[in-house]
């Protein structure tokens, strides 16, 4: 039988979600977990890699297990693990349901501080500079639609395509808080952050909006602004069909 878990985490201890040689991961963490609550191993798929210092505030992963579940498990795996993992639920999907292939849409935030702040520096960008959102988000519209993002793309990745349908991009503030939500059917390897760092510098006035969409247009890395710092970027919300579910 397969299984979906519903998770959260900080990122600030880990090195990104997927297991690595030496390195602290979440997914090693919740497998580890996971196999000795379960008393057999249990390895687990997530819906997406967060990279090294980066959050999510919704993650999905799923895993096989060939018994029912015990009612209290989610209990008691928030009971042995870490703080800063939080499982919230865990449901009985299709067996051919995929965390990762699966997801219809993804969306991302970012936060960034203006100013200095000692109680946020691990989880959002503190830049020390009056930023124009109004101007962030007349450049933030041009990300809207089905196109090709390869100047916002990690560099010598697998990936077959470089194409991905944004259906959602804006800017909020509150007080000294800036939140960039994103949202789209897949993202690329570092694609949010090099378009929060490109954003960030229509803000500064670095570049004008209408610069920024024929950024999008060169199709090349070069063109972007620097990436912005992994603690400031959290995986927000993960969609799914309600047919993978069987307990719907």
């Amino acid at each position: 039988m397969r299984y979906f878990i519903e998770l959260s985490y900080s990122g600030k201890n880990y090195f990104g979600w997927q297991k690595q040689p030496g390195q602290a991961s979440v997914q090693e963490v919740l497998e580890k977990t996971l196999s000795t609550l379960l008393r057999q191993p249990v390895g687990i798929t997530g819906a997406g890699r967060t990279d090294t210092g980066v959050h999510a505030r919704q993650m999905f992963a799923h895993f096989d297990f060939e018994e029912n579940l015990p009612d209290d498990l989610v209990h008691r795996l928030n009971s042995f693990l870490p703080h800063d993992i939080t499982v919230y639920g865990i449901q009985r999907v299709n067996e051919n349901a995929h965390a990762r292939f699966d997801a219809l849409e993804r969306t991302y935030h970012y936060l960034v501080r203006i100013g200095k702040d000692p109680f946020d520096f691990d989880f959002a960008w503190q830049v020390h500079h009056k930023l124009d959102i109004e101007r962030m988000n007349e450049a933030a519209g041009f990300l809207i639609g089905k196109k090709d993002f390869s100047s916002f793309a990690k560099l010598h990745t697998d990936v077959k395509t470089h194409i991905c349908d944004v259906k959602f991009a804006q800017w909020e503030r509150d007080g000294n808080e800036l939140k960039f939500t994103i949202t789209a059917d897949r993202f690329l390897r570092n694609m949010v952050r090099a378009v929060t760092g490109t954003l960030v510098d229509v803000g500064k006035g670095k570049i004008n909006p209408e610069e920024f969409n024929s950024i999008i247009a060169q199709k090349d890395r070069s063109f972007a602004s620097g990436s912005a710092p992994a603690h400031g970027l959290y995986l927000a919300r993960v969609v799914y069909p309600k047919s993978i579910y069987l307990d719907e």
